[in-house]
Order: structure tokens, then sequence, then C-alpha cells
């Protein structure tokens, strides 16, 4: 597994004039190519009369699935210049719309490729980044009487408390990096005088 990845802090929507055509750029988050698939469709709908709706998406923290369509401009002038500057930018799980509607002055070639790579550029630029950290999930089960002040002291010393949950005794659900286990380990058993367990299970990505 990656240790990182970048993708999409949140859905959103980028417009710009280029020799009186509009090109405006529609970005989501997705977690699957199914879901790149949908929002293709939808932007697709919500822009019938369109005279391109180009698309290209990125999943898989290595980038494993990449596609790009030209929708009708000439062969690797749309799809492939947006996805090229979604790789560029260390993009992932991240789908692009480029809706053009053609102002009647021609771009050629070379101004379709900077028209249809910028507007994503300037897209990811004004909805901004986040980047996912690779983490190891970790139970700790602590009694009832520590378990406050333990998550306090978790939150404050900035770890990613995911989950917490009352029982018998107390599950405080938290990602670690691979690398802090050992210490994590260490230091939780030192502030609850060694009343605390801790439970290692899969891992996953959470914001850094």
């Amino acid at each position: 597994m990656q240790e990182q990845y970048r993708t999409l802090a949140r859905e959103g929507v980028h417009e710009t004039e280029i020799n009186r055509s509009r090109f405006i750029c529609a970005l989501a988050p997705v977690a699957t190519e199914q879901e790149a698939q949908d929002f293709v469709a939808r932007i697709r709908k919500e822009h019938p009369t369109a005279t391109h709706n180009c698309f290209a998406y990125v999943v898989g923290a290595d980038a494993s699935v990449q596609k790009a369509s030209d929708d009708g401009e000439p062969g690797g002038t749309a799809g492939v210049p947006m996805l090229q500057m979604l790789m560029r930018r260390e993009m992932r799980y991240v789908a692009a719309v480029v809706t053009r509607y053609y102002g009647g002055v021609k771009l050629g070639a070379g101004g379709l490729i900077r028209a249809y790579g910028g507007v994503v550029g300037e897209a990811l630029d004004a909805l901004g980044t986040v980047t996912r950290q690779r983490f190891r999930l970790a139970t700790i089960t602590v009694d009832h009487q520590r378990a406050g002040k333990l998550e306090n002291d978790l939150r404050a010393t900035g770890r990613s408390v995911r989950d917490v949950r009352y029982g018998e005794a107390v599950a405080i659900e938290i990602g670690l990096p691979d690398a802090d286990v050992e210490a994590f380990t260490a230091w939780l058993a030192d502030v609850t005088a060694g009343t605390a367990r801790v439970d290692l299970g899969g891992e996953a990505y959470g914001d850094v």
C-alpha cells in the first residue's frame, strides 16, 4: 500500500472563458470507478446542450485505474491533458469533467491541450487538496474511570480518534502510523499505569 496520497478537498466547479468558449470544470472526490462514472453521467445530464463533456479520472492510492475521454474533441487534446494534470498534481480518487460550450473561435490542438489541462489545474487550486496518510487501526480498551482523560490526552497529542464505544469497558479506536506503534504502546502503558490494552487491526487512510 502507498504510504500516502493526495485527493480533492471537496466537490466543486470552476469556470473559465478562452476565446469565447466556456470551459466548466467539475471535480469530485470518488471512492470507486463506478462513482467516477456516475459523476461523469451526472455532469453530462446537467449540460445536455454542451459541445463536449470530456472527462478524466484516477482511482486507487497507486493510481491503478486511469481513464480519459475526448468526447469528440480531436484525439489527445482533451481527456489526456486533463488526466496528465491530475497525475502531475499526484491526485488520486478524483474525477474531472470539463464541459465546453463552443464560442465560434477554433483553438487548434495546442490551444485545446492548454485549455483542458489548464482549467483542471485552476479548479484544483480553487477547491483545494488534502493528503491522506496510511494508518494502522488500533483499538484501546480502558476502564470508564480513565477513559475521559485518555481520550483528551489522545486528542491533545494529535492522535486521530475515529470512534469511541461504551460497554463494560470503553473502546477507543484510533489511527496510528506503523512507525509509531511501539512508542505509542509504551506511552499508553505509562499514562494508564498499564491498565489499558491496545489491539492492532487492519489498515486505512486518514487525513494528515
